[in-house]
């Protein structure tokens, strides 16, 4: 169920944020997130962020949701190999 960002206030998105942060096991996933909220914080652009569409900001977010399953994830090795 997804509900448009427009509809949801800013201490309701806060706490569904903190919700979905909570239960996230994948390290790796945590610490990228970290790192984007950290760079962000204070900006008052996001820069390719607030050059997304909404639908483009959903598939971004679906993206992170399937790092949760490390069965989705690839070795880098695997897919650099894949370029050359």
């Amino acid at each position: 169920m997804y509900v448009k960002f427009t509809e949801i206030g800013t201490l309701e998105l806060n706490s569904n944020i903190h919700s979905i942060v909570d239960q996230i096991q994948n390290q790796q996933l945590l610490l990228t997130l970290y790192k984007i909220l950290k760079s962000n914080n204070g900006k008052k652009s996001n820069g390719v962020w607030d050059s997304l569409t909404a639908e483009e900001r959903v598939e971004v977010m679906l993206a992170f949701e399937e790092l949760e399953d490390e069965d989705n994830l690839i070795e880098s090795d695997k897919v650099l190999n894949k370029f050359k």
